[in-house]
Formats: C-alpha cells, structure tokens, sequence
C-alpha cells in the first residue's frame, strides 16, 4: 500500500456519487461517540436502580440477576450477527436502527409493570446494542482513514469506552436518589433520539464498503449460541458455583458449539466471521490483550463500589463521584497521551506500558484497608489505572480494524465489542467468586478470636476488604498478562509511516498501514 492511501480514501465517491468520504466525519463523531456513550453508561446505570427496581416490581432475590444477565446474553450473544449485519445493510442504516430500537427498549424498561416486562425490555436493549455497538466503530474504521485524524477519532472513542461505566455510576446515583429509578431507562430516550436524527442528516457512509455475501445462517445459529452459553456459564457461575452441573454443562456446550462455529467458517464460501479477521497477529493481540484487560477492570468498578458504600459509607451519589479521577485519567490517557503519540510511536509501545501502568495503579489499591484514606490511596490508584486503561484503549480501538478489509469492518468491529462483553462475564464472575473464597476463609480463620458482638462485625467488615485485596491482586496479574500479549503479538509499526517496513525472519516491523476504502 502506497503513503498515497489516504489521499485515495478521501477521493473515493459516495453513494450519491459526489466526491470525498464524508461531509465532515468530525460531526459525524459528534453522534457516534454519543451513542456509545450511551450503551456504555446503560452497562452500570442500571446496577445503581437495581435494589429500587426490584423492590416496586417484586422481584425475587433469585431472579433479580435476570435484570443484568438478560441484558448480557442478547448483546453478548448477537454481537457477531449485528457485526455482519452492519456489513451487509451498510453501518449507517444500522446505527440508526439500532439506536431506535434501543430507545424503544428503554421506554418500555422504564414503564416496566413486573419483572417479565424488565426482563423483556432488558433483553431488547441487549438485541438492539448488539447491532449499534459494532455499526459505530465500523463507522469510524470506514470514515477516517488518515492516520492523524483517525488517532483523535479513536481518542475520544476510547475515552468513551473506558470511561463511560463510571460516568454511568455518577448519573445512575443521582437519578435513583433525586428522582426515580425509572429515569435510568428513561434518560437513553433523548440521547439515542438525537444520536439517530444526527446520524441520519451528518453521517455519509462510503459506497462500496458493504459485504452483499449472503447471510452464513449455520455460523449466526453456532455463534450465538455458544457466546449465549460461554457468558450464561460465567454468569451462572457466579451465583451457583463453578462446580453446578449446570454451569459445567455451559462451558462443554459454548467449548463444543465455538469449535463447531470455527469449523463452520473455514469451510463455508460466505462466513459469518472470517477466520482471517481473527488470525492476523495484531487483531488477535488486540482483541486478546483488550478482553484481559476488560476482565480486571469490571472486577474493579465492583469491588470499589461495594467497598465505598458496604465499608466507607458512601451514598450512591457519593461512590459515583469517588470515580472521577479514573474517568479524568482516561480521559486524558486516551486523548491527550494515546491520541498524541499513536502517529509517532508503534501501538505496542503505547499498550504494553499503558497496561503496566494500570496494573501499577491496580497495585496500591491492594493495599485497601477499612479506614484507609480516599486521597492517599484511592486518588492515585484510580489516576494511574485511569491513565494507563486510557493510554491502551486508544490505539487498541483502533487496531482492532488494523488492516482489515472495509467489507468486513463491522464483523472486526464486532469482535472488540465480544471480547470485551466476555470479558466483562469473565471479570465479574471469576474475581467474585476469588473475593467471596477468601472472604469466607478470612472469617473461618479470625471469628473464634472475636470475644463481642462488635468484634465480630469488625471481623466481618475485614474478610470483606481482604476479598477485595485478594481479588485485585488477580486483577494485577491479568494486567500484566494482557501488557505482554500486546508487547509479545503486536508488531505492527507507527501508523501513516512514508516506508513500508519488510517483514521479515528477523523480526523487522511491519508498517502500520490505514485500511483504505476499496471498491
């Protein structure tokens, strides 16, 4: 590929057959990052409303996990479909469908009368997501092909995707405490009314990017069922154990069904998810490296919660503001670090060190204790973790597309969003069930010695932070795991280099090169 890419991209017509690849993708960005904010903020605004909600509807204790897991099975197990989708209708009719969809989802949250109708709404907001979430970041992959651009574009996208579960945290506390936890369903309505009527009149999708193969129906069938059965499994796990025959009985069916669904793509003229999409060495590094990362840190937004509000005392309000240094630290890891250097340094050099940095931040917060201080602990930790997930998930986003065909740019797009959705189950499942163990051997170990009533409370309160402490040291070594896959897999040099480096036996760099829009 020529340094004369980008130059090609910006000629290319569009469908109307006027020149130029957009309008101004810039605008564009305006609606896309808005509606990602969207789906981001719904993955923990709805945990601030749950106790509420399941008081006024009746929801059980047993069945009020349905509320998260119907919302993760549908937009987990549908990703890979709503990728192909995006690419078979074009992301822009996508986006916009899945956006009307998800606010339609939401009303009907909102009004919820029982818990089936919440369960129901859930699982429609999960099936409309599936379908906006890849449709946006294959907007992006298709709509900014110059290097410079496409590093602030992914800055800000990145920002958003990490930082958007704490702002949630922030607008869950005050919608539930100041008006109704209804308004946590209600409130996607205006944003997805205005991402949809902006992307409908600003984004001008590139012709010649859709992929009119037809629909791999055995490989949508095998997909979806073995991710609903991989993130059921994780789900189940946490509330039933890993040894229930049922959560075993999970993991052998979603083991089986994946195999058979990789099986299926190899040899089917029109796959669903081609395997080169995954096999490509900085794409699989990406999605590997993104999907560890995603596990500590779900482990850590529910540890942080429940250690600021069961143990510090914090209102919901409160806990939601105690996030903001981690969200100013992505913020500024993605945008003003990430977004910076992506054009001058490899992506690997950014990842590797950003996810170092996260697990050093990930570090202190083992050093939790019952009274220890917010400022000398809490601040820096979530600052260094803000920065290093923020530095990271910038050039991540953006490689996620890395050399990638524009017809096959939504299903590559929807791969990200899968190993960060199967990371999320993993995260949550398996670090709560490493802080319950040790919590539950803390108090077995220390509760003979407790000579009073107030004594044993005290026990209890410290088995709960040493589950924590226990369960983030996990988190520190997933994180430097994922910071050597990222270092060990991705070899792809500086983007929007002049020379294409040769690769080569001995290890030499491959250039970075922005996949152009072919036709």
């Amino acid at each position: 590929m020529s340094d004369t890419a980008p130059a090609a991209a910006e000629a290319s017509p569009r469908s109307d057959g006027t020149p130029g690849r957009t309008h101004n993708p810039w605008r564009a960005l305006i609606f896309i990052a808005l509606a990602q904010l969207m789906v981001v903020l719904d993955a923990t605004i709805v945990n601030i409303a749950l106790p509420s909600a399941q008081q006024d509807l009746g929801i059980s204790d047993g069945n009020r996990q349905w509320v998260i897991t119907a919302y993760a099975l549908a937009f987990g197990g549908l990703l890979l479909f709503g990728g192909r989708i995006a690419d078979l209708w074009g992301r822009k009719r996508t986006f916009v469908v899945g956006l009307a969809g998800f606010a339609a989802a939401s009303a009907l949250g909102g009004a919820a009368q029982s818990g089936a109708m919440m369960f129901g709404a859930r699982a429609l907001q999960g099936v409309f997501g599936a379908l906006l979430a890849p449709a946006a970041l294959s907007l992006l992959a298709v709509m900014f092909t110059d290097a410079k651009e496409r590093a602030k574009a992914f800055g800000i996208y990145g920002a958003i995707a990490g930082g958007g579960g704490a702002v949630g945290l922030i607008l869950g506390g005050f919608l539930t405490e100041y008006l109704n936890w209804r308004w946590t369903f209600f409130v996607n309505i205006p944003f997805a009314l205005v991402a949809a009527l902006g992307a409908y009149f600003v984004i001008h999708e590139p012709s010649g990017t859709r992929n009119r193969s037809s629909l791999d129906i055995p490989g949508v069938i095998l997909s979806t069922l073995g991710l609903v059965s991989l993130v059921y499994g994780f789900t189940r796990a946490e509330s039933e154990g890993w040894s229930d025959t049922t959560t075993i009985g999970l993991f052998v069916a979603a083991g089986v069904l994946l195999l058979a669904f990789v099986l299926t793509e190899a040899r089917v003229k029109a796959p669903l998810l081609p395997l080169r999409v995954i096999t490509e060495r900085n794409r699989g590094g990406v999605y590997l490296s993104l999907g560890l990362a995603i596990i500590a840190m779900f482990g850590l937004f529910l540890f942080l919660t429940y250690y600021l509000q069961a143990v510090q005392g914090y209102s919901p309000v409160k806990t939601g503001f105690a996030f903001l240094p981690m969200i100013a630290g992505m913020i500024t890891g993605s945008t003003q670090i990430g977004a910076r250097l992506m054009t001058r340094v490899p992506p690997r050099l950014l990842m590797g060190p950003g996810f170092l940095l996260a697990a050093v931040g990930m570090l202190l917060l083992t050093q939790l204790e019952i009274g220890s201080s917010y400022a000398t602990l809490l601040l820096p930790g979530q600052l260094l973790l803000g920065l290093g997930m923020g530095t990271a998930f910038m050039p991540a986003m953006s490689l996620a597309t890395y050399g990638v065909e524009p017809r096959d740019s939504g299903v590559a797009s929807a791969m990200v969003n899968t190993s960060q959705q199967v990371g999320g189950a993993i995260g949550t499942a398996l670090l709560n069930t490493i802080a319950a163990s040790a919590t539950t051997a803390y108090v077995k170990d220390h509760i003979a010695g407790a000579g009073s009533k107030t004594q044993a409370q005290l026990v209890q309160l410290q088995a709960q932070v040493h589950g924590y402490t226990s369960a983030i040291w996990f988190a520190v070594g997933i994180l430097v795991a994922a910071s050597l896959i990222a270092m060990t897999l991705i070899n792809t040099g500086r983007p929007g280099a002049s020379a294409v480096g040769q690769a080569s036996g001995d290890g030499a760099e491959e250039e970075f090169q922005i996949p152009v829009v072919a036709h």
